[in-house]
């Protein structure tokens, strides 16, 4: 499998990434990929890039080295309600954004305290991407989800940093084999996404294709074999 997107980047403004924006695309750029989106943390994690930021985001080209580049913002998820801390008028100028748990912004909790929380944070009409589902500190009811998913078009993101061997959340690999299974039932369709904090893990998807070979999982699910689908789930803003 030749995956042309990586939309959940991480730039030097997200405080603890090392890769500028040019280096990024450059990077993807080489390696084949058509779609790239920068995705740098909101102020809510500590480190995380001010919404002056995120306003200026149209400063960088749409395309750079042959690669179209999507603005966007991985928010955090700050309660069981769904909530994420980002204002409306912020994400208003995004092509879109991720919503992510971290532990610095909420707490562990139980099933349905994260389900209602993950389902919560879907239906944001500006959250696109649900990010690094499967960190078993957050467990989940996997077919509400997948459903959820379903019923508001989110994407459900297959995060290769997270499958990684010692990646730091526990239980991912389990918890994706479950919902791949799910999302193969309902066909919904799926992303993977590097989660890249420096530029030369930019389009480097060994653990997700292992993934998704393993469980035999569909191509047509697979959002990184489309880009020209990309456009069915984000509007581009100016």
């Amino acid at each position: 499998m030749k995956f042309l997107t990586d939309m959940h980047i991480h730039t030097i403004s997200s405080g603890h990434a090392y890769s500028t924006v040019d280096e990024i695309a450059r990077f993807a750029g080489e390696k084949g990929l058509k779609i790239v989106a920068i995705t740098d943390h909101n102020s809510g994690l500590p480190g995380g890039a001010h919404d002056y930021h995120f306003n200026n985001l149209r400063a960088i080209p749409r395309n750079l080295y042959g690669v179209t580049v999507l603005r966007g913002m991985e928010a955090n998820i700050i309660d069981f309600d769904g909530n994420i801390d980002a204002t409306e008028d912020t994400m208003h100028g995004l092509d879109f954004a991720i919503a992510s748990m971290h532990p610095p912004c909420l707490n562990f909790g139980e099933k349905n305290e994260v389900t209602r929380a993950m389902i919560g944070a879907m239906e944001n009409p500006y959250v696109t991407i649900l990010g690094h589902p499967g960190d078993n500190r957050y467990p989940f009811d996997h077919e509400a989800v997948v459903l959820a998913a379903k019923r508001t078009g989110t994407i459900l993101e297959v995060n290769n940093a997270s499958l990684k061997p010692g990646g730091f959340r526990p239980g991912v690999r389990e918890n994706l084999v479950i919902l791949l299974d799910f999302c193969k039932r309902y066909s919904v369709r799926v992303m993977a996404n590097t989660d890249a904090h420096i530029a030369y893990a930019v389009g480097e998807f060994a653990e997700s294709i292992k993934l998704f070979e393993e469980v035999n999982f569909p191509k047509e699910l697979i959002l990184n074999l489309h880009p020209e689908q990309i456009l069915d789930f984000i509007t581009l803003k100016n």
